[in-house]
């Protein structure tokens, strides 16, 4: 999901991420060929926006942190009703 994420803010557009369920371990997935952390430091450091369900995060004794800013559904309902294109992926 991130790999295409950054081909989307390569070509200029703008990105936004909300991880839900099991998305919110993401941060924390290791792949010898893809390095999932990389990619989503890369995500952030090249301006897209990552928000993680709270809910989710503490489901799973997961704290907050700079991969995973705690957000509310309030906050994914925003990020739909802003967006021209939704892709969900999971």
């Amino acid at each position: 999901a991130f790999r295409l994420a950054n081909t989307a803010l390569d070509a200029d557009h703008t990105v936004e991420v909300f991880l839900l369920g099991d998305g919110v371990e993401a941060p924390d997935l290791e792949h010898e060929k893809f390095n999932p952390h990389g990619v989503m430091v890369k995500y952030t450091r090249d301006g897209g926006e990552i928000l993680a369900c709270g809910t989710c995060l503490d489901s799973r004794d997961l704290e907050a942190d700079d991969l995973r800013p705690r957000a509310t559904m309030q906050d994914c309902l925003g990020v739909v009703e802003g967006a021209d294109k939704v892709l969900t992926i999971g």
